[in-house]
């Protein structure tokens, strides 16, 4: 059926076969991966309209804001990125649900650019397509963090690594060991990555011949190099990073054992779905397996031992520290073994198949975007998130709004419940800066005497008791401040939401020590400031 569909083909099959014949053109991959930033950009558009932008997105961007080589919860390339990008493009939703995206799209066309080493033609597309029916690039990749930048940065260095051990050239060692360098700044468990290089070199066959020429050598060298500033910042600053990640080790071995089998599960299951389609393509053609992993090429040999490493050797740190160990720590590398399991079968897979998977991708986006999105937008208008993102912009809008009627002044700084504080940074057109050093996020600590000064303000959802009893506190030394309740509520569509409440503490500036303004002096505390 397949190979008669291919000499054949149906009417409605002949654009997408025309499309197939550009992939060696150099213009079908790009329109592909253009038509899946698009497509699923769309749908966080809609499935998200009324709900804002998750905490962790939020957190990348107030990070970037103040550019440093390291930051004192994660390494540093998640910031760089949104800083990079709200550079350009405005500060808004759809803005970094784009880059979120495109962080993905870029991601798959390092893949591309690893795949059409081994493949030509339509199996290339097929990788891509395999790959975009895990939730990696889609849900996962939303949610921009430290895991997230690691989609693009994964595959990049993977590539410069194959290209390092294959050619030996400078270029493209000095690029294996940038991009390992990049990997490793946006998040230490890059360090199973970079690992996982050494092992396969040393596993490989040719290891001698690599080993004893100047490629990893240079590639060592300028890792390093290009690691160096934020190495420097470790060592003057305490290394804080490393503890936040250390916090994680703090499991024993019944734990990890139980952690090792979620982490493996979590992998099978987010690369199920694409497994099941490659089954039902290969069919019985599957029974080669044995024989095409014998004859892998030496390429596709390096790149299965680097798989291999990405699995096992934080499987062996888990169970070695007692580390927390989540699946979705490692995502980025399932296009490993989607890579290694379509470029290492030598029988010739059909058009007929590439055409029927784009079939399902196109389907699965088309009712993700007009289907789900908006279905999952109203519920959320109703029911809301755990994390109540869906009234982050109107608080954030009221407390600046009652922040200018107080002291008709913009506000500088912001605080109180983490998400909320970012969310405020974001969304307030003053676009306050957070101002809990990331040092002492979790401290809740009292302000710095200067920066009340200056003008501060903080909110939390009533009814989270930590941030209540904080904000008493500091309202206890702060001399002068207001302290207000509102409500907000959600809306989508002209349609009205959930609502909650939301208790703010202002301190407005003080020039020189002075008193407050008389009009806002009668809603102040009368308490006085302890010295700091």
């Amino acid at each position: 059926m397949a190979e008669r569909s291919d000499r054949a083909p149906a009417r409605w099959r002949r654009p997408l076969l025309r499309w197939l014949d550009g992939v060696e053109a150099g213009w079908a991959v790009p329109l592909l991966i253009a038509c899946f930033v698009a497509s699923w950009t769309l749908y966080l558009a809609i499935a998200y309209a009324g709900g804002g932008l998750h905490p962790d997105t939020l957190e990348a961007w107030t990070l970037g804001r103040n550019f440093a080589f390291g930051y004192h919860k994660h390494p540093p390339l998640m910031g760089w990125v949104a800083a990079s990008w709200t550079f350009i493009f405005p500060i808004s939703d759809v803005s970094l649900q784009l880059m979120a995206m495109v962080n993905a799209g870029l991601a798959l066309f390092f893949v591309d650019c690893i795949a059409r080493q081994f493949v030509t033609g339509h199996k290339r597309i097929l990788v891509l397509l395999l790959l975009m029916l895990t939730p990696a690039y889609q849900f996962h990749a939303q949610r921009f963090n430290a895991n997230a930048v690691l989609l693009a940065t994964w595959p990049l260095a993977t590539w410069c690594f194959l290209r390092a051990f294959e050619t030996r050239s400078v270029f493209w060692a000095v690029a294996a060991g940038c991009a390992a360098a990049l990997a490793m700044v946006g998040k230490y468990y890059s360090i199973f990555l970079v690992a996982s290089f050494a092992l396969a070199a040393l596993a490989h066959p040719a290891r001698r011949d690599y080993l004893t020429s100047a490629s990893p050598w240079i590639s060592v060298a300028t890792g390093f190099a290009v690691l160096s500033p934020h190495i420097y910042w470790l060592a003057t600053t305490g290394a804080s990073t490393f503890d936040y990640a250390l916090a994680h080790a703090n499991g024993n071995a019944l734990s990890s054992i139980d952690d090792v089998k979620n982490f493996l599960l979590g992998l099978i299951a987010a690369i199920s779905v694409a497994a099941v389609i490659w089954v039902l393509i290969s069919g019985t053609r599957l029974k080669q397996f044995p024989a095409d992993f014998v004859a892998m090429s030496p390429g596709l040999r390096l790149l299965f031992y680097v798989a291999i490493g990405t699995i096992v050797l934080p499987v062996l740190t888990s169970l070695a520290m007692g580390t927390d160990l989540p699946s979705l720590w490692a995502l980025q590398g399932l296009f490993l073994f989607v890579v290694l399991i379509v470029c290492g079968a030598r029988y010739p897979i059909e058009r007929f198949y590439t055409v029927n998977v784009t079939v399902i991708v196109a389907g699965v986006a088309l009712v993700a975007v007009l289907v789900a999105a908006p279905i999952l937008a109203a519920y959320r208008n109703v029911n809301g998130y755990e994390e109540a993102r869906n009234l982050y912009a109107q608080a954030a809008s009221e407390l600046t709004r009652q922040w200018h009627e107080l002291t008709g002044e913009s506000l500088r700084a912001v605080s109180g419940d983490d998400s909320l504080a970012f969310a405020t940074a974001f969304y307030s057109p003053d676009h306050p800066h957070y101002a809990r050093p990331f040092e002492h996020q979790y401290d809740w600590g009292l302000p710095r005497k200067t920066t009340l000064d200056r003008g501060w303000a903080a909110l939390c959802f009533k009814g989270q008791d930590y941030c209540g009893r904080w904000m008493e506190w500091v309202s206890s030394r702060a001399g002068t401040f207001v302290r207000r309740e509102f409500t907000v509520q959600a809306s989508l569509w002209g349609r009205p939401g959930l609502s909650r409440d939301v208790v703010v503490l202002m301190v407005p500036p003080r020039a020189n020590g002075d008193a407050p303004p008389e009009s806002a002096a009668q809603e102040f505390g009368a308490s006085k400031r302890s010295p700091d």
